[in-house]
């Protein structure tokens, strides 16, 4: 019974858990995003529109796949 309780999660702190799984889903979006903007002002649009379409992809994906679980 003991270890049941382990597998279960009620004794132990999920909040690290759940921040990692939150970092993962829009951490590299934002990233993507920052970088399109800053090659756009750079002057580099097509670089930069290329990686806000990247990011709006990853972000579509991993809200779908990653949300629903």
């Amino acid at each position: 019974m003991k270890y049941l309780l382990l597998l279960e999660g009620g004794t132990l702190d999920l909040g690290g858990i759940i921040i990692m799984i939150f970092l993962i889903m829009l951490g590299p979006p934002l990233l993507f995003l920052i970088i399109g903007i800053i090659l756009i002002i750079k002057k580099k649009k097509k670089a930069g529109k290329i990686f806000c379409i990247i990011a709006g992809i990853y972000l579509l994906i991993c809200l779908g796949i990653c949300g629903v679980l």
